[in-house]
């Protein structure tokens, strides 16, 4: 097995028409790290593994692997593997044939083939499937052949794009963990693009947040969920209170409308900033105490979903542990927060 690589992005820039799908993008990913780029449709998260698969030539800018620049290769000389939404399987070819594919192009010798191919599936838990079609497999084998394909040849990077998107939720749950388990025994660098901010936190080591062509936050998971950089990252992952206002006292936050808050920052009074409130943070207690009237309830197994509309305009998401009735419709009823589960941005 080839050692994987390091890859970097630097001012990687594309236009089509008057759409800056990438504007300036730079980014690093380290050896054996599974970096997942998160961001709405359009955000231009495509784009960039499609420029770092050689599909897409930037305007400006440059993508090198261990150091070399590979901004102006063919896709075929670039070394890497490449998981589609939609499988991009052969539907003619068998199992065995669609897997040996990549090597066949590459020219290794037949004894040679049949071995890495055996590999390949059972790293996939596809042994014994060798001589079936694609049109005789579930979606969730076929998007093992898709990933066997990928990894066959030994590539230095793996790019993988929405390739649970067609999956329903169960087993996208499990083709999750399955990535991920493969991607640590085989230390391959992936970078993995999705839309879906919980498939995000499942499988990443470092997580990238886009929006409108650039890179909004780069961090790990706790970190991109706990202290988001700006409301666009605070909003879009997970579900999120997101108020603004001035701070008007050291550890002290005065919203908008006029409420005041307890905080951990370190942030200078007179300074406009964000404040983040996980609904799940909130508890019997705390510093912070909001009474208010519950405008909608849901029962999610685990756990009630409450909205509840608070004095000065204030409407809260909570999220409490499912104990006794589900609270109703008009009912009034008290949670705080501590301090320092207040995100301050």
């Amino acid at each position: 097995m080839q050692e994987s690589a390091e890859l970097r992005i630097e001012g990687a820039a594309k236009r089509f028409g008057e759409v800056a799908a990438l504007d300036g993008v730079s980014l690093q990913v380290a050896r054996g790290e599974l970096l997942t780029i998160l961001g709405p449709s359009g955000s231009g998260k495509t784009t960039l593994l499609k420029v770092v698969a050689g599909f897409e030539k930037p305007d400006a800018g440059w993508v090198k692997i261990d150091g070399v620049e590979i901004t102006a290769l063919p896709p075929a000389r670039r070394d890497i593997g490449m998981v589609f939404q939609n499988y991009a399987l052969f539907p003619h070819l068998t199992v065995e044939r669609n897997v040996a594919f990549p090597l066949e192009m590459r020219n290794v010798a037949k004894p040679e083939i049949v071995r890495r191919v055996a590999e390949a599936l059972a790293l996939v838990e596809l042994a014994g499937y060798e001589q079936r079609l694609p049109r005789q497999l579930s979606g969730g084998q076929q998007q093992r052949v898709a990933l066997a394909r990928a990894i066959v040849f030994n590539p230095r990077l793996l790019l993988l794009d929405e390739p649970f998107g067609a999956l329903d939720r169960k087993l996208r749950e499990t083709m999750q963990l399955e990535v991920r388990r493969l991607q640590r025994r085989l230390g391959l660098t992936t970078i993995f693009i999705t839309h879906d901010q919980e498939e995000a936190l499942v499988l990443s080591d470092r997580v990238a947040v886009m929006n409108k062509g650039t890179i909004q936050q780069i961090a790990t998971t706790t970190e991109i969920y706990e202290r988001p950089a700006n409301d666009f990252v605070a909003d879009f992952v997970g579900e999120s209170n997101i108020f603004h206002g001035t701070m008007s006292a050291p550890g002290e936050v005065t919203l908008e409308g006029g409420r005041t808050l307890k905080v951990r920052s370190d942030k200078s009074a007179g300074a406009k900033v964000g404040v983040l409130m996980r609904p799940e943070r909130f508890d019997t207690g705390g510093a912070n105490l909001f009474t208010g009237d519950v405008i909608e309830s849901v029962y999610l197994g685990t756990s009630f979903k409450l909205r509840l509309a608070c004095a000065g305009g204030l409407e809260l998401l909570v999220r409490q542990p499912a104990r006794g009735p589900l609270p109703a419709t008009g009912a009034r009823i008290e949670v705080g927060i501590d301090p320092k589960a207040i995100h301050v941005f």
